[in-house]
């Protein structure tokens, strides 16, 4: 009860050393925003996140698009990046590439459905891996490339770790994070095949075990798929481990990207002195009603000083 005495005893004198804590605080203060207008990926959140006017407005260099916003307009429209980025001479790459790699996975598919051979089937799964290598490859140039008059840019850092997992860490100078968040995603990873592995192990037992007819006398059908049950829940649990391993990662490059100029340094202190209250008009102007302006009014109160 004496704590709360004393809690409540100094929040009256500061309530009659103050007439009215609501003249200590300019109006502008709540209703200004402190987004750099230059960089343009400081964006509130109610702001939005893609449209078409700014992403085809950057293509056409008519203004600036953020590089989130080029970014997922560009996994549609392929190659859009390195017009906006003004390396034209790049697009015979990118879609020579991507026709190639289609063509000559449809050829050797249809091949290994006319004759059969399955050396023709894993040419064409080559091929179509291809494709895929030389979308990601095109993603990751146009990140790389965006320019901004800007050192450090937070939307670069969560792409990069998007297109490779601690590609984010390695852009914001942190090399230590790489290893953990790689053994973390592959020890999942592991898991996740092992578990599969003995999945279709028990699957395979359970479907034997059950057929009318068979002489199957390893495992009885029951605890085959007992067994087949939780080794399935091991696997989707690994799943969702690599999954939030990998969000994790990306959510670290885009935080700590924000913070890298942020001063963690020991230099913390806090001041409380007296203070006079004068009847200042800018404090005044945030409600007349107050009586400030030419009452002549003055109040004693403290004055709170934080270094960080």
């Amino acid at each position: 009860m004496r704590v709360w005495r004393i809690i409540i005893a100094a929040a009256l004198m500061l309530t009659a050393c103050c007439w009215s804590s609501r003249a200590q605080f300019k109006e502008e203060a709540f209703t200004q925003q402190y987004n750099d207008d230059v960089d343009s990926l400081g964006r509130d959140t109610t702001d939005r996140l893609f449209t078409f006017s700014e992403y085809f407005g950057g293509v056409f260099h008519k203004r600036n698009s953020r590089i989130g916003v080029m970014f997922a307009g560009s996994t549609v429209f392929l190659g859009f990046e390195q017009i906006q980025n003004r390396q034209y001479w790049k697009l015979p790459i990118v879609y020579g590439g991507l026709a190639g790699t289609v063509g000559a996975g449809l050829y050797f598919r249809n091949k290994w459905k006319m004759e059969g051979n399955q050396d023709y089937l894993k040419y064409s799964q080559w091929c179509f891996w291809g494709t895929g290598l030389v979308y990601w490859a095109t993603l990751m140039d146009g990140v790389y490339n965006y320019k901004r008059n800007i050192p450090h840019q937070a939307g670069k850092a969560t792409l990069y770790s998007i297109l490779l997992p601690g590609l984010g860490q390695a852009y914001n100078g942190e090399y230590w994070k790489i290893p953990i968040y790689y053994g973390l995603m592959g020890g999942a990873l592991h898991y996740m095949i092992v578990n599969d592995r003995n999945y279709k192990r028990y699957r395979m037992m359970y479907n034997a075990a059950s057929e009318e007819g068979t002489d199957f006398n390893v495992m009885s059908a029951e605890g085959a798929k007992s067994y087949r049950d939780i080794f399935r829940s091991y696997r989707d649990y690994s799943i969702v481990a690599l999954v939030g391993f990998y969000l994790i990662q990306v959510i670290d490059a885009n935080v700590f990207s924000y913070m890298r100029d942020f001063d963690l340094s020991d230099d913390l202190a806090i001041k409380v002195s007296p203070a006079v209250i004068t009847d200042t008009p800018a404090y005044a102007s945030v409600n007349p009603g107050l009586h400030y302006s030419g009452a002549g009014a003055t109040g004693f109160g403290l004055r709170l000083g934080l270094t960080f």
